[in-house]
């Protein structure tokens, strides 16, 4: 039987930051944590990922961690929306960032060539947000790169690549909102197909699958042993849902929060699904459908509030009283509300720090909730990430949903779930704690204002 390693080393890359944890897989301590921002190339011929710097990043944090800890296994989880196209052992186009309007330009091509969401459970989104898209205007606009490339590779499995050489596909972010897979068929969509594409896909390998060990320049750079374990690695909201995977009651809803604010109901019903509200199907680690809604929770929470504040209860009520709110959406094109441009119904700069923390607080959980009409609401709610200490979030959704809400114990849900996929034990039930209904006089006409605002 194989051995569990006992330190993981997590390569999470998010889309606003990078981290490193060590995580002790037997109690699933975190040993240490290191992080830095996913910063934006603006030169070359789009705006592109920094993964060089990133992979400075990451062999430091290796070399420190191993020297400290020892590391016996390395697990990645990364953002989604994004791929790498090789060359041989290079890349043949820089790693496009998904917030570029570059795949814009072959809108109208695409459009006639991208799958209905019937096939696919993944709606036309804005800029680079659906990988297929990206990869379609990548091959029109740069055909002589493009015919150099050997294989097309999910982010996750970019970065396995970079520390084994083996290549592999997985479905976690194969099926995240790329136009490229096709759920309820469990493989490759009529795009991938239509384009000649498939045979430079590698084989679809699970997520938890042990992918190689490290080449031995990698080793010999950051210390660690070449015999050392390397999974193929998973999307990193699918990371956050794992650990509650077979240890629920279906249908229940888990909340991934961090630059981005996903809801996904596993044992939910895909049938209320709205391509044109930012709600799709995200494919779990076992290859499963999952409901899903989402918004650019915290992107929209950095606009709203310049300055954080701990809101007191006077703050709650000021705001719960004096009807101040934020209407969606502060990141046009996505979420349930992305069409919509994002007002406030008084002056921002008439408000304390607190009072502003307490709006913008409340708006991204009425947000939530519209999401849980499109994606199916669970009979419990699990918050995973920042939003999961942000305690009038939390009190405001039970009261918005009628269901027991639990706030995750760990910060870093990505970080603990690509952990797991070597195995070991599961959190204690501990590291998890119920949040109790917010009880503030004059919220429910609060939010039948917001939601009268929000009506055609």
């Amino acid at each position: 039987m194989t051995t569990t390693p006992r330190h993981v080393a997590v390569i999470d890359i998010g889309k606003t930051n990078a981290k490193v944890v060590l995580i002790d897989s037997a109690t699933r301590a975190q040993l240490a944590a290191e992080g830095t921002p996913n910063r934006v190339l603006r030169d070359g011929p789009y705006p592109h990922a920094d993964v060089e710097r990133l992979w400075a990043f990451i062999a430091g944090c290796l070399r420190t961690f191993h020297a400290a800890h020892g590391i016996d296994g390395i697990s990645i989880t990364t953002h989604g929306a994004t791929g790498a196209l090789l060359a041989g052992e290079e890349l043949a186009l820089p790693v496009l960032d998904y917030e570029s309007d570059a795949p814009e330009a072959s809108e109208e091509a695409y459009a006639r060539m991208r799958p209905g969401f019937a096939e696919t459970l993944s709606p036309r989104l804005p800029n680079g947000l659906n990988w297929g898209a990206q990869i379609f205007w990548q091959s029109r606009a740069f055909p002589e790169d493009f015919a150099r490339v050997t294989a097309i590779i999910p982010y996750p499995q970019y970065w396995a690549w970079r520390l084994t050489g083996t290549l592999a596909s997985e479905v976690t972010s194969l099926g995240c909102h790329t136009d490229l897979w096709a759920p309820d068929k469990g493989d490759f969509s009529s795009l991938v197909d239509t384009m000649g594409w498939r045979q430079l896909f590698p084989g679809v390998q699970p997520a938890a699958s042990v992918i190689g060990t490290l080449r031995p320049a990698i080793a010999a750079e950051t210390g660690l042993p070449e015999t050392t374990p390397v999974t193929c690695g998973i999307h990193d909201s699918n990371a956050s849902l794992l650990p509650h995977l077979g240890h629920q009651d279906a249908p229940f809803t888990i909340v991934s929060t961090g630059t981005w604010t996903i809801l996904m109901t596993v044992g939910g019903d895909t049938a209320g699904l709205d391509p044109a509200r930012d709600s799709l199907a995200n494919v779990d680690a076992f290859g499963r459908p999952v409901p899903t809604a989402r918004f650019m929770g915290g992107r929209e929470f950095d606009v709203l509030v310049p300055e954080i504040a701990e809101p007191s209860a006077a703050d709650v009520a000021h705001v719960i009283a004096n009807d101040v709110q934020a209407l969606p959406s502060f990141a046009p094109g996505v979420g349930p509300f992305g069409g919509n441009a994002g007002r406030w119904t008084v002056d921002p700069a008439s408000l304390s720090a607190g009072q502003r923390t307490a709006a913008a607080s409340l708006y991204l959980a009425l947000v939530a909730r519209a999401c849980l009409d499109l994606c199916g609401l669970g009979r419990s709610i699990t918050l995973e990430g920042p939003l999961a200490r942000n305690g009038l979030f939390g009190a405001a959704l039970a009261r918005l949903s009628g269901v027991p809400v639990h706030a995750s114990g760990d910060a870093t849900g990505t970080s603990l779930g690509a952990s797991l996929l070597f195995g070991g034990t599961m959190p204690e039930a501990g590291s998890s704690h119920a949040i109790g209904d917010l009880q503030v006089d004059g919220f429910d006409t609060y939010v039948a204002n917001w939601r009268a605002r929000l009506s055609p």
